[in-house]
């Protein structure tokens, strides 16, 4: 969604002529005649008016339903520093709307004492501009995929955290000494690994499906693959330290296998350190640049 901020800040000056061009032209009553100003005009979600006293004296007109919760509730704290004379139109700056979740952003036309309010959905708007390539059907599978995807992680996830409390459960039933550690480790590594694909299902369950931001982090997902990762080489460490622990009871002779396990996870750890660090770099050179 960052995307539609960055496009309505570099053609600003078109959207915003094109608003009030569409304003102009619209019936002089846009309660009465809502029903026409949402068939022509379909990035337009709702429609309501507010009288001096800045309290909502109509119902919210929405595209396919009104409503009347909203009706006589204070909203001076929008018109705060709003100063229009009659026939003034004003755009406020971008926002995710609470009803649809969507970009929008809310238009304010005065006329004599009433203040006619319209909110407008960014998507359709800078469709209609030609300004992006809106699917709102390859938005709905994309979704479908993550949340297909995300539930298969977590049923994964809960596969292994249980198949290692069973690990666990059976060696402090058995009372059996014979591979004790090896069993232990096993049940370690699989819980953390079950812990760590547990953490990314609920990642993209939240942030791409529940709770998708129109404010994204620029590195939202290195910060989820750095985590997925982090619980990945813990696994392998507490892996390297169960083969460690394994020659040396057993033979000496393989301890050069440890060597280079031991090796090849102090390699990761230094990749992902480097990886991290790298991206927190570029991500400040791009806030010095904005």
């Amino acid at each position: 969604m960052k995307k539609i901020i960055q496009i309505y800040k570099k053609d600003q000056k078109h959207i915003v002529g094109h608003i009030r061009g569409m304003v102009s032209s619209l019936p002089k009553d846009f309660l009465k005649e809502s029903r026409s100003i949402f068939k022509k005009h379909r990035y337009i979600d709702m429609i309501y008016s507010v009288d001096s006293e800045y309290k909502q004296n109509s119902p919210s007109i929405h595209r396919h339903k009104v409503t009347n919760d909203s009706l006589g509730s204070d909203k001076s704290q929008y018109f705060s520093n709003i100063n229009l004379k009659h026939n003034d139109v004003f755009i406020s700056s971008p926002y995710i709307h609470q009803t649809s979740g969507k970009p929008s952003i809310s238009v304010v036309y005065r006329v004599g004492d009433i203040y006619y309010v319209m909110d407008i959905n960014m998507m359709y708007l800078l469709e209609e501009l030609r300004l992006i390539e809106y699917n709102s059907f390859h938005e709905k599978v994309i979704k479908s995929v993550y949340i297909f995807g995300s539930s298969v992680l977590g049923l994964v996830a809960f596969t292994l955290i249980g198949y290692g409390a069973y690990i666990l459960i059976s060696v402090l039933l058995s009372l059996s000494v014979n591979d004790f550690l090896h069993d232990v480790f096993n049940s370690i590594v699989a819980v953390t690994i079950g812990l760590a694909m547990f953490d990314l299902s609920r990642q993209i369950m939240e942030h791409e499906v529940l709770f998708k931001s129109f404010h994204k982090e620029e590195d939202r997902e290195f910060k989820m693959l750095g985590k997925f990762l982090i619980s990945i080489i813990i696994a392998l460490s507490i892996e390297t330290l169960m083969v460690v622990f394994k020659i040396v009871l057993d033979d000496y002779r393989n301890m050069i296998s440890a060597f280079y396990l031991l090796l090849g996870t102090t390699i990761m750890f230094v990749g992902l350190a480097y990886f991290k660090q790298s991206i927190k770099t570029t991500h400040e050179a791009e806030i010095e640049e904005e």
